[in-house]
């Protein structure tokens, strides 16, 4: 009654019923609150596939490429990064194969190195030094704010995480709390010395789409939510990490690294995921009642205006496109350095025309 519970084992050296997330390992609890309740009344993901499952495979297939570009994206955006297109293309593929290889350590590092494409600097796989998130002084002495688990317990930690990770799944816990407890359990271990934040919201991908939550092929952008709402995020993150400062005796280290000197562990193998999961549920809530059907319902405002606009007037796809994106990125008019540049060759009763198609097809969308 105050627990999101697994199946029930019974555990005869204890003489008890053990229905708890994990194990001696690594075990995340999640507490019944009326936000969570409700959140799992919602139906989401029958939400989603119903949404989906009234549209051709042509929209839904664009739909899904941009929703993954813009998770992509933000994934990099949260941790300060612009990266080049043909990176974002990359861990765009890496996430959109979510869900099809197990959850091991091998999946775990195998994404990691397509995460971090050049080596040379950073270590793939388990990390062998201490790490730390925070500022520095001006003699670049740490001020952390956050340390990960000791590079001693990282492999113990980690094996935990991903047999839990199997229980939630088999005992058919709601796959939002099983994501939240899964991907937020791993980057507070910090089991890596780079890209524990952006494995972890891959990791939230990779158990919705296991769970068959998100639709087949489908990608949601949580991490544009996340982006959104990235002071919430952070919140968040800090309300679980901060307190537990208070336990962590560590000093620095001649490489300005930090050095644990107690032992902590537990501080990381069991937690309250609570607060984790109202976040996630919430972010996912908005991306399948906003972000989903308002990407699909662009693409089909788009697709009657570029067919309105190729009917009126005979022009490059690509000169229709631009003509389209520059009005939505000026209120819906064509701006006049554009009207003398790239459509100079049009009248001004050709302009107004088209823009009057793309005003009558994307009528109303600002405020869907």
């Amino acid at each position: 009654k105050a627990y999101f519970t697994a199946e029930s084992r019974p555990s005869k050296r204890h003489k008890v019923r053990d229905n708890l997330l994990g194990n001696a390992r690594f075990c995340p609890v999640i507490r019944r609150t009326p936000a969570l309740e409700d959140f799992c009344t919602l139906m989401l993901a029958d939400k989603a596939h119903e949404t989906v499952g009234r549209i051709g495979k042509h929209i839904i297939a664009r739909a899904a490429s941009f929703m993954l570009l813009a998770d992509s994206r933000a994934s990099f955006e949260i941790e300060g990064e612009r990266p080049p297109r043909s990176r974002l293309e990359r861990w765009g593929k890496a996430v959109q194969q979510a869900g099809k290889n197990p959850l091991d350590m091998a999946e775990i590092i195998r994404l990691h190195g397509v995460l971090i494409e050049d080596n040379r600097f950073i270590q793939v796989g388990l990390r062998q030094d201490g790490v730390f998130l925070g500022e520095r002084d001006r003699y670049g002495e740490p001020l952390p704010e956050f340390i990960g688990a000791c590079p001693d317990d990282l492999e113990n930690l980690t094996a935990g995480l991903i047999e839990a990770n199997t229980r939630m799944r088999e005992a058919g816990l709601d796959a939002v709390l099983q994501a939240a407890a899964t991907a937020f359990g791993f980057v507070y271990v910090h089991p890596h010395e780079d890209g524990n934040g952006r494995l972890h919201r891959c990791l939230i991908q990779h158990v919705l789409a296991e769970r068959k939550f998100t639709p087949p092929g489908m990608v949601f952008p949580v991490s544009s939510v996340m982006l959104d709402r990235i002071d919430a995020y952070k919140a968040t993150l800090q309300g679980h990490s901060g307190p537990l400062m208070r336990y962590i005796e560590w000093q620095p280290t001649p490489e300005r690294n930090v050095e644990v000197l107690n032992d902590t562990a537990d501080l990381y193998r069991y937690y309250d995921c609570t607060d984790e999961a109202e976040f996630l549920y919430a972010c996912v809530r908005h991306t399948v009642e906003h972000d989903l059907p308002r990407e699909i319902d662009y693409i089909r405002r788009h697709d009657e205006a570029m067919r309105a606009i190729m009917e009126a007037i005979e022009m490059p796809d690509r000169l229709a496109e631009d003509f389209i994106m520059f009005m939505r990125q000026n209120q819906w008019e064509l701006p006049k350095r554009r009207r003398n540049k790239e459509f100079e060759a049009l009248t001004d009763t050709e302009v107004s025309m088209l823009e009057n198609i793309v005003r009558d097809a994307f009528g109303g969308y600002e405020k869907a």
